[in-house]
């Protein structure tokens, strides 16, 4: 275990478009190996949440820490400190992030399109980078899938590739975005069943999900947003079955 009290924590993340504030003030403190599912109505903030995590939004005041150190401060939308830009690209790196969309490419196979990060970010050797790659699309059930193109792959397939793909970055942390949302019913579980093999193998998890029941069984935590703030956080038993926020309760209400 790393001598290190949090792999990743916010403080106070703000995050507005315009004149809309859609996240206000979220502190969430995440330790190594946790799986975290983050819950709630469509508007919440969820998705923004993650994204501003990786740096695919820009938040507008606020701190990140990435492994008890500050990786990121802004406030009313000027960065106060940010790390240096090795250090940034390495921290970065720690966070693999899988979408609601697979983009996979299209004209790349299964095996190229897992290899392809590694050897260009990662400056892995070809051979390394295919080891790597076909062991890792061999842990998500698709070896024989190697040599498919993305168009012959079912939809539960192509997010088991792309899961794969953020996999080969050998990140620290992976942060799901409703990544089961874009299937049919019948490919969820596929996808579930990885992710569960993925927190028993002590990964470090942020996921935003619909799935109640993956959250009840798999997470640590459970973290509810509405109107860009966290309202509740616990336990799954507690929350799923002694929810105290009134919203937390008719949301709960509403989808179970």
């Amino acid at each position: 275990m790393d001598d290190y009290e949090f792999i990743l924590k916010t403080e106070q993340l703000c995050k507005s478009f315009g004149s809309l504030q859609v996240l206000k003030g979220i502190d969430l403190e995440v330790k190594q190996g946790e799986v975290i599912c983050i819950v709630g109505p469509s508007g919440a903030g969820k998705s923004t949440y993650l994204r501003s995590l990786n740096q695919l939004e820009r938040i507008t005041s606020g701190k990140i820490f990435i492994k008890d150190e500050l990786f990121l401060h802004r406030e009313h939308n000027r960065t106060i400190h940010k790390a240096e830009a090795e250090k940034l690209k390495a921290m970065l790196l720690e966070m693999g992030m899988v979408f609601q969309r697979f983009n996979l490419f299209p004209h790349k196979t299964v095996l190229e399109n897992v290899m392809i990060a590694p050897v260009l970010v990662r400056k892995k050797s070809r051979d390394d980078a295919e080891k790597l790659a076909r062991s890792i699309i061999e842990r998500v059930g698709l070896s024989d899938k190697f040599d498919v193109y993305p168009s012959k792959l079912s939809g539960g397939q192509q997010q088991r590739v792309a899961i794969a793909r953020a996999l080969a970055m050998e990140p620290e942390i992976m942060l799901f975005d409703e990544p089961t949302s874009a299937l049919d019913p019948e490919l969820v579980g596929e996808v579930l069943n990885v992710m569960k093999a993925l927190a028993k193998q002590g990964m470090t998890m942020l996921c935003v999900t619909h799935e109640m029941g993956f959250a009840r069984e798999v997470a640590d935590r459970v973290v509810f947003m509405a109107d860009g703030m966290i309202l509740e956080a616990g336990p799954p038993k507690q929350f799923f079955e002694n929810p105290k926020n009134e919203k937390a309760i008719s949301f709960l209400r509403s989808i179970l």
